[in-house]
């Protein structure tokens, strides 16, 4: 086996392997593990500096070659959050850009305030019943 190949324990219905934060941060590492939920049940524990243990347990019984299959999808798995995060911080303030200019763009009232203009100028209205409202000055007096 090459030191580049992911190095994994197997036994019954498990299979664990460490990760290095130094290449996979957490957030990349727990967003590939919430991907595995449905598959299985994921564990995730500090098992030294800056390293992650992963534990991947199927719910059904699974065969070696099973679990060595799922763990190279679960490191495919870390590949793939690891682009998102980065694509996703280089065009954040392109996001950002473009929200604000589509939220302070639209010329008058928004939908929701014409529709709570509408609301006020319902309660507005006569009241037909002339029942006294306290911010209101008496009739009649």
């Amino acid at each position: 086996m090459s030191e580049n190949e992911l190095q994994t324990e197997v036994d019954e219905r498990r299979v664990r392997f460490s990760i290095d934060e130094s290449v996979y941060d957490l957030d990349v590492v727990m967003g590939a593990a919430y991907l595995f939920l449905d598959r299985g049940y994921v564990f995730l524990d500090r098992v030294g500096d800056r390293r992650i243990q992963v534990a991947l347990r199927t719910r059904k019984p699974a065969s070696e070659a099973e679990l060595h299959a799922l763990a190279g999808e679960f490191a495919n798995e870390l590949l793939n959050q690891a682009l998102r995060k980065r694509v996703g911080e280089a065009n954040g303030r392109l996001r950002e850009f473009i929200m604000a200019k589509a939220l302070f763009a639209a010329d008058g009232p928004s939908t929701i305030d014409r529709l709570l203009a509408e609301l006020d100028a319902e309660e507005m209205a006569a009241d037909d019943l002339d029942i006294p409202v306290p911010w209101e000055k008496p009739s009649g007096g």
